[in-house]
């Protein structure tokens, strides 16, 4: 049984980091059930391009959609109207967690607060992920992960010196706040089962963003250190810590340790740098570092990335840089279970990333739903009858 088996989540849930966050809770086990208003398409990541399972033929064709949804049910319901608070307050007490990513003023306006569902069950825990937070001046603003990375300062440190400001190539804040959502809203879980009572927590991409800076943040915080980019994407402090040239390319080294150093110089046939007074200690090497670069980049050229990663095998951490092409045919993704093959409700098989974690058995591969796949069931469940859901559907309450 995986750990999060009978955890029912609710998920007022729009685009990509609080699905993001949802689906890590259903990939270890927990019941996700997505509400989505049927009144304008449910979800907008149904609709997301270029590319589709099924050449967008139906509500859950888009790849962009099922790599954030994968193993969730789905539910249509409009919550904008006193028929679907009416069918959420229904569902409420039977749920475990409500999580919301809808802009910060919206929750309270939807009643999806811990102050207005914790009437209905008081274990309850409403989990929201907001762009800036549910009070203060930005709480109306809409947020998006590009817009965190340029305030939050990443466009300086990414990329090098002399280039333009540049992004981190994939939306991190959104997949590290949805992750922060999933572990916040469980915590909050244990927190209510042990106690018998819920509450509201929150998670915001500006304040993740801000936090990821670490320690840059905390170097500038107590010295009035401001860290920019470094040549070759290397370490701040670090050396060798960079990307360095070899025969075919590039490999990058990652001598975190001072164990490393003469580790990395013995492989490369160099044995007498690892030894030599001048770059014993970390900063004995940073205050070298170009003088290091070029004397690395001399002795790397002589072989392709290839032979020097066998040779530097489980004693210089080190590794090749791909593409995301090269990444994916990898070996050692492809030979190590690393890839999921689900089936869509086309017939058509597709395949994604599996999980990072292992929980003792497989992660589960159900397809992300159609939109409002599971609404007849899930009223069922709540003893609806056929005819009282025949009426919801008429009025487009479902």
């Amino acid at each position: 049984m995986l750990p999060l088996a009978g955890v029912r989540v609710l998920a007022v849930e729009q685009y990509g980091a609080g699905p993001w966050g949802t689906q890590y809770m259903a990939d270890m086990g927990a019941e996700v059930i997505k509400i989505e208003n049927p009144k304008d398409g449910g979800d907008m990541s149904r609709s997301v391009g270029p590319f589709f399972i099924d050449n967008g033929e139906s509500s859950s064709g888009s790849l962009f959609f099922q790599s954030i949804n994968r193993n969730k049910r789905s539910l249509t319901l409009d919550l904008g109207t006193p028929e679907g608070q009416a069918v959420l307050h229904d569902l409420v007490p039977t749920a475990d967690v409500l999580a919301c990513n809808l802009r910060g003023d919206v929750p309270e306006k939807l009643g999806l607060t811990y102050e207005t569902l914790g009437k209905l069950n008081p274990q309850i825990v409403c989990a929201f992920l907001t762009a800036y937070g549910r009070e203060g001046p930005r709480q109306k603003w809409p947020g998006y992960d590009y817009l965190m990375q340029a305030e939050a300062g990443y466009f300086s440190l990414t990329g090098e010196p002399e280039g333009n400001p540049t992004r981190m190539g994939l939306s991190i804040v959104d997949l590290m706040t949805g992750l922060g959502m999933a572990y916040t809203a469980i915590s909050a879980v244990l927190a209510a089962r042990a106690t018998g009572l819920g509450r509201n927590v929150d998670v915001n991409l500006f304040d993740l963003a801000m936090t990821n800076l670490s320690y840059p943040g905390t170097w500038y915080l107590n010295t009035g250190h401001n860290q920019g980019r470094e040549p070759r994407s290397g370490h701040p402090a670090l050396t060798p810590c960079a990307q360095y040239k070899t025969k075919d390319g590039w490999v990058f080294l990652m001598c975190n340790k001072e164990k490393f150093w003469p580790a990395l110089c013995n492989a490369i046939g160099r044995p007498e740098w690892g030894s030599d007074p001048r770059y014993l200690t970390f900063k004995d090497r940073l205050e070298r570092r170009p003088g290091i670069q070029d004397m690395l980049d001399e002795q790397l050229s002589t072989k392709t990335t290839g032979e020097w990663l066998k040779i530097f095998a489980g004693t210089v951490p080190a590794a090749p840089i791909l593409d995301v092409a090269q990444a994916l045919e990898n070996p050692y993704v492809t030979g190590n279970g690393k890839i999921q093959t689900l089936q869509h409700q086309s017939g058509r098989e597709f395949r994604m990333l599996d999980a990072p974690f292992h929980a003792g058995e497989a992660t589960p591969n159900r397809p992300g739903p159609e939109l409002g796949q599971d609404t007849d069931a899930l009223l069922g469940e709540l003893d609806y009858d056929a005819q009282k859901i025949a009426k919801l559907k008429d009025a487009k309450i479902v």
